[in-house]
């Protein structure tokens, strides 16, 4: 073999090879484009109509209902592109998992300083090492990749269901503190005309100064919790952003539909839901597969008692004399029998086993709290809409007094005041009643009343090409 065929075969051998691509991160480049992104991106759009299986007239819609959110909140947050690339790592591995080990070739000249009869000084020798694996090594850390990627692909759908849960939570965080902030100003309204109604009875001697100065003092704490509240509004409208994945001036001024919290859903049976959870939930899914990752280690560790062989085929030219030899190698398994590795790979297997029965402990508990404070949420609710509604009937009896002129202005005022707080008592009820079905849902990894999981391919990025790479 001559130097131009040893070329050739070396730049045969490295013309497959991979090259690096520098790709660097620009933190400037990264903020600016977080920044500038915005509700009407035509790609959104896109994106929108894929899932909903439906073309949007308008764009960008007049009012966001949750589910339109939730999918920008899929299209737009960065948690979902961690997962992703975690995923893309898992993909990899496979590859690597399922690489066969290269054959190794080998060179050895030797020159003799002493020849005789004309013979050449030189010795060249070639080598071959071809490793073979046995007893299925190769399999099993393919079987192994394969359960830890799927683990990784049900990741990106816990992720998913987080980033949901998080939106819902900042949703209606802003819907209470926006309703709240409505009832509230109503009250500060009616609170302001009872002080001016008991001041000019105070100047007639009708009533005592603490009457007035009680007065007063509920419509100062009215108005501080006026202001709690709308520091609140403003808290959640930020946080309602960083689960959609926006800067906060991308939501200002969009309109929220008005049922978006509106829905009054019967809790589903304990049994069903647990059988539902228990079958479905990403994360348990995703344990399974560390499950059976965990076997496949434990094989592969099992497997590695039995030592791979190394034919090495060989070929020397020496001084004229071609030389051919079948070399034949083995690992003796004298000293260990890989005892430590697969007395890890039993315990890691007993330890996800363990997480598993504690994972599904915990889900059933969470599931048996959540529907108790669900349905306990309910009930409250339907006693503050009861009273509500008995506040209401005794304002409209004072009005037709009021009208008749067999009560005063006072009383009247009373009475719209009493129906104002169990207006504020309802809101309270019905945000708690909401509270809890979020944390029913979060126990249950499945909103409801769907029974179905969402049609949404939450997988797939949905900007291959992402801001900080143009």
């Amino acid at each position: 073999m001559n130097m131009p065929v040893l070329i050739l075969l070396a730049a045969a051998l490295l013309s497959g090879c991979a090259t690096y691509q520098p790709r660097p991160l620009e933190p400037a480049r990264t903020a600016a484009a977080f920044e500038s992104r915005t509700l009407d991106n035509p790609e959104l759009k896109k994106f929108l109509e894929g899932n909903l299986g439906r073309e949007i007239t308008s764009w960008p819609p007049k009012t966001w209902d949750f589910r339109l959110l939730m999918l920008t909140a899929f299209y737009y947050n960065p948690e979902l592109d961690v997962a992703r690339a975690q995923w893309a790592v898992a993909e990899a591995r496979k590859i690597t998992a399922g690489q066969r080990p290269n054959p190794s070739f080998g060179f050895t000249p030797q020159h003799h300083s002493r020849t005789a009869g004309g013979l050449s000084p030189w010795t060249l020798g070639f080598n071959l090492d071809i490793p073979i694996e046995t007893a299925g090594k190769r399999g099993y850390r393919i079987a192994r990749a394969g359960s830890l990627t799927e683990a990784a692909r049900l990741n990106i759908a816990t992720v998913a269901w987080k980033v949901r849960s998080r939106l819902r939570t900042g949703l209606l965080d802003l819907y209470a503190a926006g309703r709240a902030e409505t009832l509230l100003r109503r009250e500060q309204s009616v609170r302001a005309e009872l002080v001016k109604a008991l001041r000019r009875r105070l100047d007639l001697g009708e009533v005592s100064r603490p009457d007035v100065t009680q007065a007063e003092i509920s419509l100062a704490q009215a108005a501080v919790l006026l202001r709690e509240t709308q520091r609140q509004k403003a808290e959640a409208r930020v946080r309602v952003a960083d689960a959609l994945g926006l800067p906060v001036t991308a939501i200002e001024g969009i309109t929220l539909s008005p049922d978006i919290f509106a829905a009054r859903l019967p809790p589903p049976p304990p049994r069903e839901a647990r059988r539902q959870a228990l079958l479905n939930r990403s994360d348990i899914l995703a344990l399974l597969a560390e499950y059976e990752a965990s076997q496949a280690a434990l094989q592969l560790e099992i497997a590695k008692q039995y030592p791979d062989i190394h034919l090495g085929p060989g070929y020397q030219w020496d001084q004229g004399d071609n030389k051919w030899s079948l070399g034949f190698s083995v690992t003796m398994p004298i000293l260990n029998r890989n005892r430590g590795p697969i007395a890890e790979a039993e315990a890691r297997r007993k330890e996800t086993a363990a997480r598993f029965d504690a994972l599904q402990a915990a889900v059933i508990g969470e599931i048996d709290l959540a529907l108790r404070g669900y349905r306990a949420a309910v009930d409250k609710l339907e006693t503050a809409e009861g009273l509500l509604l008995s506040q209401k009937n005794r304002w409209k009896s004072v009005e037709a007094l009021f009208a008749a002129g067999e009560t005063d202005r006072l009383t009247l005022l009373s009475a719209v005041l009493e129906q104002e707080v169990s207006a504020l008592v309802r809101q309270d009820a019905l945000v708690r009643a909401e509270r809890s079905l979020g944390v029913l849902e979060d126990a249950l990894q499945r909103p409801l009343p769907q029974v179905e999981p969402l049609p949404v391919n939450v997988e797939t990025d949905p900007r291959p090409e992402k801001e900080n790479r143009k």
